[in-house]
C-alpha cells in the first residue's frame, strides 16, 4: 500500500504522486515522439490520443517531435504517413515538424549539435566518458555472460580509463562512443499510473552508450534533452519504457535538470491476451482508413480499453461514439487501467456503425458522404460511370444512405454485390414469357398503391392472393425483374429502397425488354 507523506513539487504541477490525487496543472506541454521505422498502429495511435487528450484538458500543447537517429531503420515516406494518420484521427498538431513553433527543429537528425554540446556538459562534470571497446570485445562479454548464465552487461571497463590513457587512444585515432555512468543503488520515481517505482538498473546493464561512435545520440540522451529543452511538462508512454525511467532520471540530475512528470501507459492486447504486434496489418491506422472505418470510431473503438475516461465508458453498457470534446471532457489520468487492455475486434464496426448513423442524420455531414459515396462508386464501377448507367445524383444516394442506416456498418458496403441493383440497371433483366403478364398486372395494381414500407409485405401478399399466384415462385420472379439477382434482399425491401418511381420503370423496362 503506498501512504502520502508529502507533496512533491514538479516543474509545472503540484500533486502528491504518489496517492495521484488532487493534483493541478499549468503549462502542460506534452509529446508524441514516434520513430519513422514503420507507419502508425493502434499501441502507437493510443499514446498520442491521450497525450492529445490530456493537453486539451489543461489547456497545453500537443508537441510531434520526430526520434529518427536510428537512420540505418528509417522507411522512407513514414514520417509524412505519420502526421498524415493523426491529422486523419483528428489530432490537432500545435508544433510539430511541419507546424513548426519555438522549440525546433522537430526531427532530431537536425539536432545533432544540440546533442554533442550537452555530451561536453557531462563529459566536464564527470557524468560521461569515452569508450573504445570494440564490438569485437563487448560481444565475448555478452557470449561469457550467456554461458555463465549471468545478464549480459557492460563491465564499465573504459570508466577507470586515466586521463592520459584516453588521450592516447585519441591520438592513435581509435574509434569510440560516449558512454554515461549510472549509480549502483536503488532509485525511485513516482509514475503517474502505477505509482512508486524503485529500480537499481545496475544489476541489469553497464554504463549505456548515449552517443554513438557516427556521432548519433541514442534514444535516452536525445529523448531527455529534447525533453528539457522543449519545455515538456509531462511524459505518457507505454509501459516499455518504464524500465528505461530511472536511466533517464539520473540523465536529468546530471544536468541539474528538472525532470518532467511520468506517467505509463499499459500495454494493448489482442483479444485472445497476445501482444499486438507491428508485423500484424490489421493494426496499422491506414489499414483502418482504408477499409472505411471513420476516424472518430476507431478512437472511440480504443479509447474503450485500458481505462482513463470517466462516464459511459464502462465495458458492458451500450456503446456511444463520443466527439473529440467528449472525451476531453471525460478524460483523466487517475482513471487509466494499470493493467493491459484488450482490443475487441467486434466492437469496431459498433462504433462505426454509430458514426455512420450520426453523419446520416446531420445535414452537412450528409453532403460530405454523398460525395464520399460517389467517389466510391465511381472507383467501384468506372465502366457504368462511362457508359452513364450508373445512377449516382445526389438524391438517389440521400435516399439509400437513409435507408442503409441500420443495415450497414461501412460506407463499402454499399457496393457489396446484393446491393448493385440499386446503382445500375442489371444486363440480365428478361423474364419467361409465361411471366410477363402477370407482371404487368402486378405493375397495373403498383400504380394505384401507396408503398408505404410498412404495407409493402401485404401489399405484395394482397396482390398473389387475388391473382393466386404462389407467393413464393413471384417473389423470384419480381426480384429477377427489378435487379437480375436469384438472391439478395427481399422484394419488399428491394421496392422500399428503389421507391415507386424506379419500382414501375423497372417493371416495365424488363416487360418491354422480355417482349423484343
Amino acid at each position: 500500500m503506498l501512504f502520502c507523506k508529502s507533496n512533491v513539487i514538479f516543474k509545472h504541477v503540484s500533486f502528491c504522486k504518489s496517492c495521484k490525487r488532487n493534483y493541478v496543472t499549468r503549462n502542460v506541454r506534452v509529446r508524441f515522439a514516434p520513430s519513422p521505422t514503420g507507419f502508425l498502429h493502434l499501441g502507437g495511435l493510443r499514446t498520442a490520443l491521450y497525450n492529445y487528450f490530456f493537453a486539451r484538458k489543461h489547456n497545453g500543447k500537443f508537441i510531434l517531435r520526430i526520434e529518427d537517429t536510428d537512420q540505418t531503420r528509417i522507411v522512407p515516406g513514414a514520417i509524412e504517413q505519420l502526421q498524415n494518420d493523426l491529422r486523419w484521427s483528428g489530432i490537432e498538431i500545435d508544433e510539430g515538424p511541419t507546424e513548426g513553433g519555438n522549440f525546433g527543429p522537430y526531427i532530431q537528425s537536425q539536432r545533432l549539435q544540440i546533442y554533442r554540446d550537452q555530451v561536453n556538459v557531462l563529459l566536464n562534470n564527470g557524468s560521461a566518458y569515452q569508450c573504445f571497446c570494440t564490438d569485437s570485445r563487448l560481444n565475448l562479454l555478452r557470449k561469457q555472460a550467456l554461458k555463465q548464465q549471468e545478464v549480459p552487461k557492460y563491465d564499465n571497463r573504459c570508466r577507470h580509463l586515466t586521463p592520459e590513457e584516453v588521450r592516447n587512444k585519441i591520438d592513435q585515432g581509435k574509434p569510440s562512443c560516449i558512454r554515461f555512468k549510472i549509480s549502483d543503488k536503488d532509485e525511485s520515481f513516482d509514475d503517474l499510473i502505477y505509482g512508486r517505482i524503485t529500480c537499481n538498473i545496475s544489476l541489469n546493464e553497464g554504463d549505456p552508450v548515449i552517443l554513438k561512435t557516427d556521432g548519433y545520440p541514442t534514444y535516452h540522451l536525445a529523448n531527455v534533452v529534447d525533453d528539457h529543452f522543449m519545455n515538456i511538462s509531462h511524459v505518457l508512454r507505454g509501459v516499455e519504457w518504464q524500465i528505461s525511467t530511472t536511466k533517464h532520471i539520473l540523465l536529468y540530475r546530471a544536468f541539474n535538470w528538472t525532470p518532467p512528470s511520468f506517467g505509463h501507459l499499459p500495454l494493448l492486447m489482442n483479444s485472445d491476451g497476445t501482444k499486438l504486434s507491428k508485423r500484424q496489418g490489421d493494426i496499422r491506422i491506414t489499414h483502418y482508413k482504408d477499409s472505411g472505418i471513420f476516424p472518430q470510431a476507431l478512437i472511440n473503438f480504443i479509447v474503450h480499453s485500458g481505462g482513463g475516461f470517466t462516464k459511459d465508458l464502462q465495458t458492458g453498457l451500450k456503446p456511444q461514439s463520443y466527439s473529440m470534446e467528449e472525451l476531453t471532457e471525460q478524460f483523466n489520468v487517475d482513471k487509466i487501467n494499470s493493467h493491459s487492455g484488450k482490443i475487441m475486434q467486434d466492437r469496431l464496426l459498433e462504433f462505426n456503425k454509430l458514426e455512420l448513423e450520426k453523419k446520416i442524420n446531420d445535414p452537412k455531414d450528409l453532403n460530405r458522404l454523398v460525395g464520399d459515396v460517389k467517389t466510391l462508386l465511381i472507383k467501384t464501377y468506372p465502366q457504368k460511370k462511362e457508359n452513364n448507367t450508373l445512377q449516382y445524383d445526389d438524391e438517389h444516394i440521400k435516399s439509400i444512405l437513409k435507408w442503409a442506416i441500420p443495415r450497414i456498418n461501412t460506407l463499402s458496403e454499399l457496393t457489396s454485390k446484393n446491393l448493385e441493383f440499386v446503382w445500375f440497371l442489371p444486363s440480365n433483366m428478361e423474364i419467361k414469357e409465361s411471366n410477363i403478364e402477370i407482371i404487368s398486372s402486378f405493375v397495373r395494381y403498383l400504380e394505384s398503391e401507396d408503398l408505404n414500407n410498412d404495407r409493402l409485405s401485404g401489399i405484395l401478399k394482397e396482390f398473389c392472393k387475388k391473382h393466386d399466384v404462389p407467393f413464393g415462385s413471384f417473389m423470384k420472379t419480381v426480384r429477377y425483374a427489378l435487379s437480375g439477382l436469384k438472391e439478395g434482399p427481399s422484394v419488399a425491401e428491394m421496392m422500399s429502397i428503389l421507391g415507386k418511381r424506379n419500382t414501375l420503370e423497372r417493371l416495365e423496362m424488363c416487360i418491354n425488354k422480355s417482349r423484343s
